[in-house]
């Protein structure tokens, strides 16, 4: 298992501000894809406690991560997982408590949310520019992920600011794509 703490930044953006940003940083050709498959319980128990349950399909990669959001922070927990573990889970689903000893629930695939994302350093931390796509929708997010809050805070300001981004309000993936299943 491993874990780390995220310190994050985001907003929604429109698509003519995703293509000026790729271009911008000249990403343009290193857009991979990520499929997050979400769990939670028949009755969104995690999801209402804040708690995000995913398995991430990166390549041949799968790792399935908790994660936990504070005020200034989320706290993630990872196990990385066979391909064919990983799809016995999304099948079956499996119980948390085999992976993480503080949430004992049964949980059942939900919805999955297919992730195109670029990342660059930027400014002490990480930029992301991430186009989802779940349930006929596609939406476009930007997010810097910092190592400290305020400094952080600043970064995505002024990058903001630099690039007439007006700040929207952004939920979680997971409960962006929820919406479809409830």
């Amino acid at each position: 298992m491993t874990q780390n703490i995220e310190i994050e930044f985001k907003t929604i953006i429109p698509l003519e501000t995703y293509q000026y940003l790729l271009k911008k940083f000249d990403l343009e050709n290193n857009i991979f894809k990520q499929v997050n498959h979400y769990f939670d319980t028949d009755d969104y128990v995690l999801n209402q406690q804040q708690i995000v349950l995913r398995i991430r399909e990166k390549g041949n990669l799968y790792k399935v991560t908790l994660k936990r959001q504070s005020e200034n922070q989320a706290y993630e927990k990872h196990f990385i997982l066979t391909k064919e573990r990983a799809q016995d889970m999304i099948q079956n689903g499996f119980y948390t408590k085999d992976f993480f000893d503080d949430i004992d629930e049964f949980v059942t695939f939900r919805v999955s949310l297919d992730n195109y994302r670029v990342s660059t350093p930027y400014e002490g931390g990480t930029l992301f520019l991430d186009r989802c796509d779940y349930c006929n929708v596609t939406d476009y997010e930007l997010e810097y992920e910092a190592n400290n809050y305020e400094e952080g805070k600043i970064v995505f300001e002024k990058l903001l600011k630099e690039c007439h981004i007006q700040p929207i309000p952004i939920k979680r993936k997971s409960e962006r794509a929820f919406t479809c299943r409830r």
